[in-house]
């Protein structure tokens, strides 16, 4: 044998476990990896050692030598002492959350917060202003820092207590345990946050359904349903696997969403495929005028008349030929019944002057109202009338509430439409009324504003295809 090849066989038998040991270390991490990620995290947490690289084999020819490089370097071991030693000084604060119900006391509050606390459950009921938290509308915010049944914090936050307020302002009440004993109350009104948010939906079996699993308030589905009236019948248009995205006005009271009543900002934008057409709708206000909704085009979305005297409602019986539930015979609905709860706003469709307002036969309390061309509305039924003949009144201006007045089997509202003295269908008469138009400057404005809007609606589609909870927000 050469002596070459002689050095070359010393070198390879002096490497081959080197080389068989690196083999069965990188099989065991392609199996393994996890397991082999902890053993080398467990070595390096150790004192200095010394590393060492090899070259991947499985890169190398089989007759090549494997090139071997050895690097010393010390690690300096982590300081974990000193870092359990500064968790323990940090404080750390859970809490429970929960909103107030109709049956709530102080004690059956405090128990679904997880509270123990005999004195604060007494404070509450006996300081005046504690006692605030369960009075009012219900669905205030209530948040407790609790330590080990002990009350330590109480924070309630609600509507504001005046009517000017209370859609720009909240109440935050805070009650406080006091290192020396007792607890401290204190009152505060402050402003409520507004931050555009998206949502998106997809129809499966109602409209409402769709808006409640994507976590759209109810306040925000309603506008949805009116902005769109004229476009869509919800009650019989309406198909499975129709979608929505919407920009709106989320409130936030200390960052956080409003959960107390009907709360929620203006629709900003929206977005509805109904049967495969797209409907859109933009709020824009042009300079001196009223704010309004408009299409993609800069088309109006509110007509001279609304397709409902209710903002949104179920419909028990349309415009066409039923069953008379008293008289017991086959005749023609000339109207729409809305049903609603007892005390529900009536507004009128459409700005005119009342010519009729009072009692009459069938109708109970009735208001009609008299249009431009010869055109007349007419909501019957009312529980109270809130107009008087005469009066001129503007679209969507409140005239009465709903009742069961009459010939009525329970609270609705009927609403006729009429063109002279022809009953006609308030949905068709809805569809094909005029509608405002934008100046040339406003125009050109409005499709700047578009073009952002669409790609925020995009946005929220793209969320909800994604699977999303909750669409983005903007600031």
């Amino acid at each position: 044998m050469t002596p070459n090849r002689l050095t070359q066989a010393i070198q390879s038998s002096r490497l081959s476990p080197i080389v068989a040991a690196a083999r069965a270390l990188q099989a065991a991490a392609h199996r393994h990896p996890r397991r082999i990620s902890a053993a080398v995290l467990a070595v390096l947490a150790g004192s200095a050692m010394t590393a060492f690289g090899v070259a991947p084999l499985s890169a190398l020819p089989e007759s090549a030598t494997p090139i071997v490089t050895q690097v010393t370097e010390a690690v300096e071991p982590a300081a974990l002492p000193a870092q359990l030693q500064g968790l323990d000084l940090q404080s750390l604060r859970l809490y429970r959350s929960d909103v107030t119900r109709s049956a709530d006391t102080a004690d059956s509050l405090l128990k679904r917060l997880g509270v123990d606390d005999a004195q604060a459950a007494q404070f509450i009921r006996n300081d005046p202003l504690a006692a605030t938290l369960l009075q009012g509308r219900l669905g205030k915010s209530v948040k407790a820092v609790v330590d080990q049944g002990r009350l330590l914090e109480l924070v309630v936050r609600g509507p504001a207590d005046t009517s000017a307020d209370i859609d720009t302002h909240f109440t935050r009440l805070t009650l406080s345990r006091l290192p020396q004993g007792g607890f401290s109350v204190n009152r505060a009104v402050l402003p409520l946050e507004r931050l555009p948010q998206m949502g998106s939906a997809t129809i499966q079996s109602s409209l409402y359904a769709a808006a409640d699993d994507a976590r759209i308030p109810d306040a925000v589905t309603n506008q949805i349903a009116e902005i769109f009236g004229n476009d869509i019948d919800f009650r019989r248009e309406l198909r499975k696997g129709d979608a929505f995205s919407v920009l709106y006005e989320a409130h936030l009271a200390d960052g956080e969403p409003v959960t107390w009543g009907n709360h929620a900002g203006r629709v900003l934008a929206a977005r509805f495929i109904n049967k495969g057409e797209e409907h859109n709708a933009v709020w824009f206000q042009e300079a001196g005028r009223k704010g309004s909704y408009f299409d993609m085009t800069g088309r109006s979305k509110v007509r001279a008349f609304l397709s409902s005297p209710l903002a949104f409602s179920r419909v028990t019986s349309g415009f066409a030929m039923r069953f008379h539930p008293i008289h017991r015979t086959w005749r023609a609905h000339l109207g729409v019944d809305f049903g609603a709860p007892t005390g529900t706003p009536v507004r009128t469709v459409g700005e005119g002057q009342v010519s009729f307002s009072g009692w009459q036969n069938g109708y109970g309390n009735v208001v009609h109202v008299l249009h431009s061309g010869n055109r007349t509305t007419v909501y019957a039924h009312l529980n109270r009338i809130d107009v008087r003949r005469g009066e001129r009144v503007e679209q969507g201006q409140r005239i009465g509430t709903v009742g069961s007045t009459g010939w009525a089997t329970g609270p609705h509202l009927h609403f006729e439409f009429k063109m002279g003295n022809q009953q006609v269908d308030p949905m068709k008469i809805a569809r094909e009324s005029e509608s405002l138009q934008l100046s040339p400057a406003a125009l050109a404005q409005f499709r700047n504003l578009a073009v952002d809007v669409a790609q925020r609606l995009r946005t929220a589609s793209e969320w909800q295809a994604a699977g999303a909870q909750s669409g983005p927000r903007f600031e």
